[in-house]
């Protein structure tokens, strides 16, 4: 009998809102690619089912049709909390056919289950897996398990798991696509270039601090520079004279240009223009305006200050940058604080400095912000989609919809 495997979500994915607004945890990248795809692989032969919040069903199972989405009908069944950064060495711990509940410093990182004690447990899910009705299970304590608490720590694990997933993928120094003549490959043997992929006259692939990746298809244009670690992904184009650092991730369909470090860009996005974005991670179908920064460090060196659900949290870390969540986009200049988070669905401009919270379904200044209207922010949505071929199913719309009312209270703060 081939194992299953059920990824869920716990009961603390607000702490990665914006970007958890519109998709399950683990459907955030990090790396090369998302947390889901990290845990599945290590499970070949596994039939797999996925637990999300309830708004969000339809689509992901969409998204997934040929996974089963919140039901669970098997005799056993390992449950793998979305939040974890999976690898090989969890894989071990959890290779188990006796029952147990798996901790991390009392946070809940998975679970083994057979029989009844899986109607339990999916009785709990319905709560965000809060585990009460397992008291007799045994618990299992493990160490050096990497949770993501907070949407900046996806920025923060980027580039060791950009190396990650590169020794997983890759063979290092197989060179598929086109490469100019002119261009420089640093530490070749730490460079993947998959099929139909360009890599442009004057462009620098500098792989000697870290790996990079060129996925089938994207194209690197004239004197742009690389850094590894690296990620770009399928038939993501980077700009001319663009200036890639480590630790950046840029999903497929992307086009990006400029100043990035350390960010992730998840797919389907633009920042196309000059401006700096660094520490940041921008959602899907995201545009950055020419001429946009963010700031990743404070003036006075202290740690940042960032916006959860309302709650000013101390990030512990000297560098966050923007957070910006799906279809959300920019003027011109617009520039933005340290640690700035900003919503689902916002359209802002201007040349002042915003706040560092910019609720979903705004529309604005710094001067004056008013609501962005659901029906003139769906309209808007499907024609950006429409340009890449892509449609919006009324599945991806209800949830939308949904986000637009859960919305309405944080657009009055």
């Amino acid at each position: 009998m081939s194992p299953s495997i059920c990824i869920f979500e716990d009961n603390e994915y607000s702490r990665l809102y914006p970007l958890s607004l519109t998709r399950p945890v683990f459907d955030l990248r990090c790396g090369m690619v998302t947390l889901k795809e990290k845990i599945i692989r290590q499970f070949p032969k596994a039939s797999v089912s996925l637990w999300c919040r309830k708004y969000l069903k339809d689509l992901v199972q969409q998204q997934n049709p040929s996974y089963t989405i919140n039901k669970i009908s098997v005799e056993s069944c390992l449950f793998v909390n979305g939040r974890v950064i999976w690898n090989s060495q969890l894989q071990k711990v959890f290779n188990t056919d006796k029952e147990a509940i798996f901790l991390s410093n009392g946070l809940i990182t998975g679970a083994f289950l057979k029989g009844d004690n899986i109607t339990g447990f999916v009785n709990t899910l319905e709560k965000q897996a809060e585990f009460s009705s397992l008291k007799n299970i045994p618990r299992k304590e493990i160490k050096e398990v990497r949770f993501l608490n907070y949407f900046w720590d996806l920025v923060h694990h980027n580039s060791s798991e950009i190396k990650r997933d590169f020794i997983f993928y890759s063979l290092g120094g197989e060179i598929k696509g086109k490469v100019s003549p002119q261009a420089v490959l640093v530490n070749k043997s730490n460079i993947y270039m998959g099929k139909e992929a360009v890599i442009k006259p004057g462009v620098v692939l500098d792989a000697d601090q870290g790996p990079i990746y060129i996925d089938q298809g994207a194209e690197v244009m004239p004197n742009a520079v690389i850094q590894g670690p690296c990620y770009v992904g399928e038939k993501s184009k980077i700009k001319i004279g663009a200036k890639i650092y480590p630790g950046t991730s840029i999903g497929e369909f992307c086009k990006v240009g400029g100043e990035v470090e350390e960010s992730i860009i998840h797919s389907y996005s633009n920042k196309q223009h000059d401006g700096f974005l660094g520490h940041a991670y921008l959602g899907q179908w995201v545009n950055i305006g020419a001429g946009a920064n963010n700031s990743d460090l404070k003036n006075n060196y202290s740690k940042v200050n960032v916006y959860v659900n309302g709650e000013l949290i101390d990030s512990d870390s000297l560098f966050v940058g923007l957070t910006m969540g799906d279809h959300s986009k920019t003027g011109i200049n617009t520039m933005f604080n340290t640690g700035t988070v900003v919503g689902v669905m916002c359209n802002i401009f201007g040349a002042d400095l915003f706040s560092k919270f910019v609720p979903s379904f705004s529309w604005g200044s710094v001067r004056k912000m008013t609501e962005n209207k659901l029906d003139k922010a769906l309209q808007t949505a499907r024609l950006v989609m429409g340009r890449r071929g892509q449609d919006m199913t009324p599945e991806y719309e209800n949830m939308l919809k949904h986000v637009h009312e859960m919305a309405g209270s944080n657009r009055k703060l």
